[in-house]
């Protein structure tokens, strides 16, 4: 009898809301907390107490669609799966919500053998505390996941943006560029040709160093250098740029060293490098490939 009083105690004292069933599925025991709860939810007594068939409330709640319970028919399925020997355990988690609270339970049935006699134990635990995190964690998932998506679109479209504005500056740099160096730079050189006075040559070179000077930044990549040197001078320019000297130069292009010579004289003279000290490949090197 101190055995038994025993096990009521410690049974009583666990937070699960446990049942016994025998082979029938009839309730034999119930412990405190599923007395508890039937009581605090105001469920019908008899529905729910010892004497009760436990599967019988499995049929009645499957016919109810407005009992918010797990599939009552998998459980009822799962209750005689372990009654029969076939399930060592069965195990569910469902929503049981009260009208002012969201809950969720797990229900577990084991085998219990007393006696030779096959019963079953049934315990339902609230795990809402876990369903609430993990609930929460979806959700969070779910707003970072926006938040990522939106990130990513502000991104592309900031590339976009950048991109659109590189193209207009080139296309800007181009344009000027192009129409200094065919529509001033000719005629500057046409008066540097013909009889000046010293002051008025010394004028004209002013202005033709300041405007070389003002369109050489635009000079910023390969591509930019067909707006201003002839196809043989840009192939003299890649060729220097590559590190190949006159002689190896005059080979290729199947030119005298002197022919070279006067491309690179007039590279220099284009890119605004004429009377200054800066290296012609150094400065080919600097430019972007692209």
């Amino acid at each position: 009898m101190a055995a038994i009083s025993l096990y009521k105690e410690v049974v009583n004292s666990i937070s699960a809301h446990v049942a016994i069933l025998d082979k029938k599925g009839v309730i034999l025991e119930t412990n405190r907390a599923w007395d508890q709860f039937a009581k605090e939810n105001e469920m019908d007594q008899t529905f729910q107490s010892v004497g009760t068939n436990y599967l019988n409330i499995c049929q009645v709640v499957k016919d109810d669609p407005g009992e918010d319970e797990p599939d009552a028919n998998e459980v009822a399925q799962g209750i005689r799966g372990v009654l029969t020997g076939e399930l060592t355990e069965f195990m569910t988690h469902y929503p049981c919500h009260a009208p002012e609270q969201k809950r969720w339970f797990v229900v577990r049935v084991v085998p219990l053998q007393e006696e030779q006699k096959a019963k079953a134990i049934v315990t339902h635990e609230n795990i809402t505390p876990i369903m609430e995190m993990q609930e929460a964690l979806r959700d969070k998932e779910a707003e970072l996941l926006q938040e990522r998506e939106k990130l990513e679109e502000t991104n592309t479209a900031l590339r976009v943006l950048l991109r659109q504005r590189d193209e207009d500056r080139t296309r800007l740099e181009e344009t000027v560029y192009n129409n200094v160096d065919r529509l001033v730079l000719p005629y500057i050189e046409k008066l540097l040709q013909g009889k000046l006075s010293d002051k008025h040559r010394t004028l004209a070179e002013i202005a033709d160093n300041n405007l070389r000077d003002i369109i050489s930044p635009f000079l910023r990549t390969l591509s930019t250098l067909g707006l201003l040197l002839t196809p043989q001078e840009i192939e003299v320019a890649n060729l220097v740029r590559n590190g190949r000297s006159s002689k190896e130069i005059a080979d290729i292009m199947s030119l005298s060293v002197a022919g070279v010579d006067f491309h690179r004289k007039r590279l220099r003279q284009k890119l605004g490098l004429a009377n200054t000290k800066k290296n012609l490949r150094s400065f080919l090197l600097t430019l972007e490939s692209n």
